[in-house]
């Protein structure tokens, strides 16, 4: 009873923080959201049985992916009222769209029944002698293999295209010339100055440049 308990708690903790994440208007408001989510994320998966899931969970997407998404939400300079000015405009397809994935959604849920078999297959015994993280790596490298890869390279591929879309070659900050640097000779640079006595830092006459 107790871990049925938990499960629901950290349930529903789970559930309103994702809602959050879509609805909050502040972004930075939306990425601790996200936190949030994974952290209860990775508690159901502790529950399971999946203790490497809950760790790479936390390791990965709260302490790497989340926090990046953080600093970089941060960093923009995002113009909040022009984003706000075409509200008015596409709201109409907006609500229209959302009650079209209403009704898909409702249509869903009110024809979803659970299979008679499906209970026996929840938080299936491990084998002797396999641990949780064997088991997996056995099922992405052998049977999901061919689908795994394909992850990867559309995830490589999605990350060139933001990298060449968002990069800009500014010139605002001073660059060197390494090779006119190292070209420069002493008397381009140099200029002896002979200062008489009582003269001061004044600028000297041509005749007293040595």
């Amino acid at each position: 009873m107790l871990a049925n308990f938990f499960f629901y708690v950290f349930s529903a903790i789970l559930l309103v923080s994702a809602a959050m994440v879509i609805t909050s208007r502040n972004p930075v408001h939306s990425v601790l959201f996200l936190i949030l989510a994974f952290i209860n994320a990775a508690v159901l998966f502790l529950m399971a049985g999946a203790e490497f899931l809950a760790l790479v969970l936390v390791i990965v997407y709260v302490g790497a992916v989340a926090v990046l998404f953080l600093f970089v939400v941060m960093m923009l300079d995002v113009d909040f009222v022009a984003l706000r000015e075409g509200f008015q405009k596409y709201a109409p397809v907006g609500a229209l769209v959302g009650v079209v994935l209403f009704v898909e959604l409702a249509l869903v849920v009110s024809g979803w029944t659970i299979a008679p078999g499906a209970t026996g297959f929840l938080e299936a015994p491990m084998p002797n002698g396999v641990t949780n993280t064997v088991a997996l790596g056995s099922v992405l490298y052998t049977q999901y293999i061919l689908l795994f890869q394909i992850a990867g390279m559309i995830l490589l591929v999605s990350m060139i295209g933001a990298i060449v879309l968002t990069l800009r070659d500014r010139k605002r900050g001073k660059t060197q010339n390494m090779r006119q640097q190292h070209e420069r000779m002493a008397a381009e640079t140099l200029t002896m100055v002979n200062v008489k006595l009582g003269e001061g830092a004044k600028m000297p006459a041509p005749e007293d440049v040595v």
